[in-house]
């Protein structure tokens, strides 16, 4: 294969901006410019790359990609989304030749490196769901939004699933069969709601 053919499609997020996901593309080798392009002096902190992988037509397969989630785009004329990255991601991996994701990581974390401290502070603010102060009590059923599956609060951070003991952001990752750790209360509901609205009802949101 050679890996010069095609483009890059990208899938990125910052941790001053919760909820959003920014999906582009570059026909370059490397996405370090527009790294450094995105954090200008109205970004806090640099963006982080969640995954990116070369395609035969970046064209075709960003606009795919904008027009499968063009409900959740913030502003028509900006290439956000209001969506978890695994929601891009997996999508994304179907369409790939070749996942260049960790040297893009590299080159996002060489765009400023003196700031990727404040990036883990920014991020490390945000409370560990805690289902107690949550009003989520021990006993109470959560359910999978994607499947019929579900899972039993055991404590304030523990849930029983199929008679084994796991952290939710764990079982997540283990049903979506996904590489990485992600944030799970999207994925869940509790009563109807999805975890997320009452995480942010009672952490409130950044």
């Amino acid at each position: 294969m050679n890996n010069d053919s095609g483009g890059i499609v990208y899938v990125l997020s910052n941790p001053s901006m919760p909820g959003l996901v920014k999906i582009g593309k570059t026909s370059r080798g490397s996405v370090l410019m527009r790294l450094s392009e995105l954090y200008s002096t109205g970004v806090p902190v640099p963006f982080e790359c969640e995954f990116a992988g070369r395609v035969e037509d970046e064209h075709k397969v960003e606009k795919a990609f904008h027009m499968a989630f063009g409900p959740y785009r913030v502003n028509p004329k900006r290439e956000f989304f209001q969506i978890e990255p695994e929601q891009a991601i997996t999508l994304l991996q179907l369409m790939i030749t070749e996942d260049v994701t960790p040297t893009l990581q590299r080159e996002a974390d060489s765009v400023d490196p003196e700031t990727k401290s404040s990036s883990n502070k920014l991020k490390s603010r945000r409370p560990v769901l805690d289902f107690l102060e949550m009003g989520i009590p021990v006993g109470s059923t959560l359910n999978f939004s994607q499947s019929d599956l579900t899972c039993v609060v055991r404590s304030n951070r523990r849930v029983e699933y199929q008679g084994s003991d796991f952290s939710l952001t764990k079982l997540t990752q283990t049903i979506l069969d996904l590489p990485h750790q992600i944030q799970p209360s999207p994925h869940w509901t509790y009563k109807g709601r999805k975890l997320k609205d009452i995480y942010d009802e009672v952490y409130g949101s950044l």
